[in-house]
């Protein structure tokens, strides 16, 4: 696999317009914004208050959607969703928005995350009679939410949210309200938007300036927001828990214009930079940054040590993620494709090459060849976050911890095995430092040690060996 990066799930993206707006192409427009969290599907439902139309579909949004079938998802409300799969195949049938019928009228459900219960209860619910049409976990939340909606709109979404556990950022469609969910942790983000007579909800802020809104607020960990012709309302019954947001949201996940629970993406990541020097010094003539995730924080790296930030790979923005390598040889020879070094900057010059973060190590070693083949003099790389030497069970699609370098390599080891004269990671206290606010995080990638229990590693390892198998 030539992205050697930790993935995200998916990115959720909702509309509620009580005037004459057309919903679905917002909705395009806002999944556009949000396309870096999941390219394998995307779909989009519209309703009119009563009936709901959806169009969902394999590849990217700019792949499944155009102007003339837009045109049929007539209606005020809408929601969508692009997908990156962590467990469940990668097929049409797990596409979302999912949708079914309730006593209560047409459900459709977009989520971004994993439920770490959603086995058990899907067990129950299928000795109960209920039949699932797909692999993923978001649809225990659907058949939940239908099943309890029976006792009315807000007790069927709150006994259904009591039910599950783990990590959710969820939008529905239900009648005519539109609806947002955050896990009690606040694990995923999840925020709400305001334009003239519309309401916006959407995984991260970045997607309102696309469609032209202003950002309103967060939703809050545990917060449940339904929103309807009487505006919103807010409402939060859940334990008081302390809130962990997924640190690599901001290291990586998100966009670097968005603003996530008050911390503006970009300015942690280029604070990230300026302490990562002051723990991690070296003499160089030249800092760099990998192409994209790599920049800001490369940008804090030379303004605290003095050392001229300057441009050494160069991107090719046309990959993307139809890129296929048929062969070995060619998956090794990938990276290559993609980035390409920039030789009058780097022949002969020592070089400071910052990363957001190592996973297995395979793509940072050939990162620090292609600079070697340039003439690089000395290459030292430079991690803005910790060691991950944990998976993640809450929507991060991570490799066995085998698989991981830093989990079984010591940093001089991992110097060594990526080619690089020296490595240095951000420390954890560097990274709190970096957030600036006092508040939690999730550092179990990291650390170990997780908001929720988390399931056996052999089950994770199970998940994502059998996630590509078909139903």
């Amino acid at each position: 696999m030539y992205d050697d990066k930790l993935h995200e799930e998916c990115g959720v993206f909702g509309v509620y317009s009580s005037g004459d707006k057309d919903v679905a192409s917002l909705t395009y427009y806002g999944l556009y914004a949000l396309q870096h969290r999941g390219q394998e599907s995307a779909g989009i439902v519209v309703s009119d208050g009563k009936k709901q139309k959806i169009i969902k579909g394999l590849g990217l949004v700019s792949e499944v959607f155009n102007n003339e079938n837009l045109k049929t998802l007539d209606g005020k409300n809408a929601v969508g969703h692009v997908r990156y799969s962590t467990a469940g195949a990668s097929t049409l049938n797990n596409s979302q928005p999912i949708h079914a019928i309730s006593k209560y009228g047409e459900i459709s459900v977009a989520h971004n995350g994993n439920l770490v219960n959603a086995d058990v209860i899907k067990d129950l619910l299928v000795d109960a009679g209920v039949v699932f049409q797909t692999s993923i976990d978001s649809e225990v939340i659907l058949n939940l939410i239908a099943r309890n909606i029976k006792y009315g709109l807000e007790k069927g979404i709150q006994d259904a949210v009591h039910a599950i556990k783990g990590s959710y950022a969820i939008i529905m469609l239900i009648g005519d309200k539109l609806i947002g969910i955050r896990d009690p942790n606040g694990i995923r983000p999840l925020c709400i938007g305001k334009k003239d007579d519309a309401w916006f909800l959407s995984s991260e802020s970045c997607a309102f300036d696309a469609v032209g809104a202003d950002f309103f607020r967060d939703v809050g960990p545990g917060e449940i927001v339904i929103i309807d012709s009487e505006g919103i309302k807010s409402i939060n019954d859940s334990e008081k828990i302390k809130s962990e947001t997924c640190s690599f949201e901001y290291i990586y996940f998100s966009r670097p214009d968005s603003i996530i629970d008050g911390i503006n993406v970009y300015k942690f990541r280029e604070i990230s930079g300026e302490i990562l020097f002051q723990e991690n010094p070296v003499e160089a003539d030249i800092v760099t940054g990998v192409p994209d995730s790599g920049i800001a924080a490369a940008v804090g790296y030379s303004k605290a040590s003095g050392i001229p930030y300057g441009i050494t790979l160069i991107k090719n923005k046309y990959i993307g993620r139809t890129f296929i390598a048929p062969s070995q040889e060619l998956r090794n020879k990938a990276v290559q494709v993609k980035l390409n070094a920039l030789k009058s900057n780097v022949e002969g010059k020592r070089v400071v090459l910052v990363d957001d973060s190592i996973v297995r190590g395979t793509t940072s070693k050939q990162l620090v060849n292609i600079l070697r083949r340039a003439g690089a003099k000395e290459v030292h790389l430079r991690i803005s976050s910790p060691p991950v030497k944990y998976p993640c069970y809450f929507g991060i699609d991570t490799p066995h911890r085998s698989q991981l370098i830093a989990s079984k390599n010591s940093i001089e080891e991992i110097s060594e095995e990526i080619g690089a004269d020296s490595v240095g990671f951000l420390s954890v206290k560097g990274i709190l430092k970096a957030f600036g606010n006092g508040n939690n995080y999730c550092f179990g990638c990291f650390k170990g040690i997780y908001p929720l229990p988390a399931p056996m590693e052999k089950d994770k390892f199970y998940l994502e060996e059998n996630k590509n198998e078909e139903l």
